[in-house]
């Protein structure tokens, strides 16, 4: 039985329709991942479930006593209290009774007491009846996991840091359905593949709302996406959903092709005069009449971002040459010893666990920062656009027109002169849009106006500090594409694995002490080396490494022994592939956890083992074939 049917539902907000009678189910065991682009109502649709909007037309129907629990993009005005306070207050009875168990155990580490440590030892009692212990326990791990101090008053978070606090807050509550709009903004890949592995154990039910491709591909068995109004709803992972939508669009191409031929030929046929309005002829223009109505109320797709990157004249062979170069922050390491070289045309990605220093290495390199020892030399003739997590560059309260086109009506882009208006539009801003404030935008929106701002310059260095949050998949697929054909120098700062491994060709990897290490390649590049303990040195040794590599003999030819083994590589690797199917085919099935118990630890442990060995397979193919 459906945990909650959507039927015929219309929202409009005053304006053209946002949907049309748009039905669908969410099922116990239900991974539902929802997609589509910008503006189509992703978010309103969440909250529609979350029962936080009212419909305008048709119902929803609810199972009696469901729990839902939505994490949406926005932070909710009025939230105070201390993180923790915040979190545990997603458990609903026991919140007040673990809060206040929190509040004397910190005043107790403080101040000491009899008195204290009594009413400690009271509440520890009452927490026993009610199981609220365990769940005080749940409460910290979260915290801990999600990298947030619990005694942090809310109100003084960041953005991003609010977020986790909220996502934190749901997963406590332990909900029926669990609701996410776009997850994964402003967490680390660990935190990420933490998340995932939790969704897959922890949570039944979900409906998400991603970017992350490769976070939908993990978790999701249902795919729906909404397109001009409607609901579109398939049964299968996100791969086989790519493939499935590609083909309906096709059919629809050819059957609306089809229609407008058939219209046109009708609309030469009434044009003919005298011989359309014979009475035997009636059925046939009413038909035509029909078909005009049906052309009326199509509703086409919306178009494809048409960005385009201005370039400027190429930069000197060096772009930045680090030597030897710390840096702290009240006595933390950020970045120890460091010492690279970044050329032009590298294409250079940087991961590392928030807090590592990301940004502060990007600044370093950008020469924004003075370093506490060491040597940055930039080259020369550099042309550089920085496109910042933050948004700093947007000023919410004026319009998108001005924010690009800072007080004029016209751009110079690629040598010739466009129309704001017209360039804004290449960006899938209308006019109407354009004119609005930045404030009134979504995030995707706000991202695809950065760059519109920023591609009016022309570059011959792309540094880009997150740019994948919120954008839909289309946007992306079309943003990788345009970093691809850039032939400048891209330092890029990504948590979307599947960006990095597309777009970058090496990998800058921040530990969080300070130490920086460089793969060859992007992130899966990086993990499969990590996995198979593949020494990477610190960058700092680099020069030397290449020198020595230079050096060395001529490889040697494989024994007979290790000739068997890699012919028995790709058997192997096929095999480990085929039992992760099998695996994640069985989590994927609803009825699996009705009689599941402990069988759903014991398959996500053989995964994780299967992930190692798939790894190290992979890395000793490379290994023997470089001897061949």
């Amino acid at each position: 039985m459906a945990l909650i049917t959507l039927r015929d539902i219309t929202l409009a907000f005053g304006g053209p329709p946002l949907f049309e009678s748009i039905n669908l189910q969410i099922e116990p065991g239900d991974r539902l991942c929802l997609l589509g682009r910008n503006g189509t109502g992703k978010s309103t649709l969440l909250k529609l479930v979350g029962g936080e909007l009212p419909v305008e037309g048709g119902e929803i129907q609810r199972q009696q006593g469901l729990r839902v629990a939505l994490v949406s993009q926005d932070v909710p005005k009025g939230i105070d209290g201390t993180v923790f306070d915040v979190v545990a207050s997603g458990m609903g009875n026991a919140a007040a009774l673990l809060a206040e168990y929190h509040r004397v155990a910190h005043c107790l580490s403080l101040e000491g007491g009899a008195a204290l440590l009594a009413e400690l030892e009271e509440l520890q009692h009452r927490l026993e009846e009610e199981g609220g212990w365990s769940l005080h326990q749940e409460v910290e791990r979260v915290l801990s996991r999600l990298h947030l101090d619990a005694e942090a008053r809310f109100s003084s978070l960041s953005g991003g840091t609010m977020r986790r606090v909220l996502l934190a807050k749901a997963l406590i509550a332990a909900p029926d359905i669990l609701l996410l709009d776009e997850p994964t903004n402003h967490l680390d890949i660990d935190t990420i593949l933490w998340l995932e592995d939790f969704l897959l154990r922890q949570v039944k039910t979900l409906v998400f709302v991603t970017h992350d491709r490769a976070f939908a591909r993990r978790l999701a068995n249902r795919v729906a996406e909404l397109d001009r109004g409607r609901v579109y709803a398939f049964t299968c992972g996100y791969e086989e959903f790519v493939e499935r939508r590609e083909a309906l669009l096709e059919a629809e191409v050819t059957r609306r092709a089809l229609f407008d031929k058939k219209l046109a030929q009708e609309e030469a046929w009434v044009r003919q005069g005298i011989k359309a309005r014979r009475t035997r002829n009636e059925g046939r223009v009413r038909a035509l009449k029909n078909l005009r109505e049906e052309y009326r109320q199509r509703r086409e797709r919306q178009g494809t971002a048409k960005i385009q990157l201005q370039e400027a004249e190429r930069s000197g062979r060096l772009v930045a040459e680090v030597e030897d170069v710390s840096f702290a922050y009240d006595g933390r390491p950020i970045i120890a010893n460091l010492t690279t070289t970044i050329m032009r045309g590298d294409r250079v990605g940087i991961i590392g666990p928030n807090g590592s220093g990301k940004t502060t290495l990007l600044r370093l390199l950008l020469g924004e920062l003075a370093p506490d020892q060491g040597m940055v030399k930039q080259g020369s003739r550099l042309e550089i656009v920085y496109f910042d997590q933050m948004r700093e560059q947007l000023d919410p309260d004026r319009s998108v027109q001005d924010n690009v086109g800072e007080g004029n009506d016209t751009l110079v882009i690629n040598g010739k002169s466009r129309h704001i208006i017209g360039y804004l539009q290449d960006f899938l801003f209308s006019p109407e849009r354009a004119r609005s404030p930045v404030s009134i935008l979504s995030g995707g929106e706000r991202n695809r106006l950065l760059l519109a701002k920023l591609f009016t310059r022309p570059s011959n260095v792309l540094v880009m500090d997150e740019p994948t949050n919120d954008l839909d998949a289309e946007t992306l697929d079309l943003l990788e594409d345009l970093l691809l054909e850039y032939s400048g120098t891209l330092l890029l700062v990504s948590h979307d694995r599947e960006f990095l491994n597309n777009v970058v060709g090496s990998t800058l990897v921040l530990s969080g002490d300070g130490t920086v290490r460089e793969y060859v390649g992007g992130y899966d590049d990086w993990l499969r080396q990590a996995a198979a303990k593949t020494p990477a040195a610190p960058v700092a040794s680099r020069p030397t490494q290449e020198k020595s590599r230079s050096q060395k003999e001529r490889p040697r030819k494989l024994s007979f022994k290790e000739e068997r083994e890699l012919a028995a590589l790709p058997d192997r690797i096929a095999g480990i592939e085929e039992e992760q199917g099998r695996l994640h085919a069985t989590l994927a099935d609803p009825g699996f956890y009705k009689s599941a118990g402990a069988e759903v630890t014991a398959i996500n442990a053989r995964l994780e083992e299967l992930e190692k060995e798939l790894a190290a397979a992979y890395a000793r193919w490379e290994e023997l074939e470089t001897l061949v």
